[in-house]
């Protein structure tokens, strides 16, 4: 269960998620998934229950079953260049400036379904510098929840995965970082139904102390 006291968590490596962990970007996933909605004639409110998290080209075998994966590809592409476009209304998470300043001698990665592009243009948008390990869609064949991305984020650091905890958001990511074998902690009010192993309002609840072993206690709540 997920626990609302100060918890402390040993770690050697952290992997962090991206849209609704770090960078706050709903109002655009709204505006660009519900214009997506219309067009296929589904309805709004069903869609945004789907995509979060997930890869698009996923999100839309998911809401058209039926539909050839080469045209969902083809209209992910298409997706992601009006997703990277937009940027209004993208901030960051309450405390996630501060958050990632205290890992610049912690091991981190960003693992993110979103691509190369989008994900430099949310962030620099979010005024938020990029880790310099990152997983993106370009990284992986499966989206999330498949553990793919964590397993090579933890990889990528040298790390084993019993060492790492990941920060997500989704109930795709949170199932991601659980089948990685990987604790998680779920930032956000709607996190906590996909229970993870502990969850904070957003970013300034977590403080990361650095261990001489060059390990980290996190104290979450």
């Amino acid at each position: 269960m997920p626990m609302t006291a100060t918890t402390v968590l040993p770690a050697r490596a952290l992997l962090l998620d991206m849209d609704g962990t770090l960078v706050d970007s709903h109002a655009v996933v709204e505006r660009v998934w519900r214009r997506w909605a219309d067009r296929h004639g589904l309805d709004g409110d069903e869609v945004m229950k789907v995509v979060h998290g997930r890869q698009g080209y996923a999100s839309m075998a998911v809401l058209l079953p039926s539909r050839p994966m080469e045209q969902n590809h083809a209209e992910n592409a298409r997706m992601l260049a009006e997703e990277t476009a937009d940027t209004e209304g993208v901030v960051a998470v309450p405390g996630a400036e501060e958050f990632l300043a205290s890992l610049r001698r912690v091991p981190h990665a960003l693992v993110t379904s979103a691509d190369v592009p989008l994900s430099t243009a949310r962030m620099a948008a979010a005024g938020l510098g990029l880790p310099e390990v990152r997983v993106t869609a370009e990284s992986v064949g499966a989206s999330k929840p498949d553990p793919e991305g964590f397993l090579k984020g933890a990889a990528e650091l040298g790390i084993a995965p019993r060492d790492c905890v990941v920060f997500e958001d989704s109930g795709a990511g949170i199932a991601a970082g659980r089948a990685a074998g990987m604790r998680v902690v779920g930032v956000g009010s709607g996190a906590a139904f996909h229970r993870p192993d502990v969850v904070v309002r957003d970013l300034r609840q977590v403080r990361v102390e650095l261990l001489e072993d060059g390990s980290v206690l996190l104290h979450v709540g």
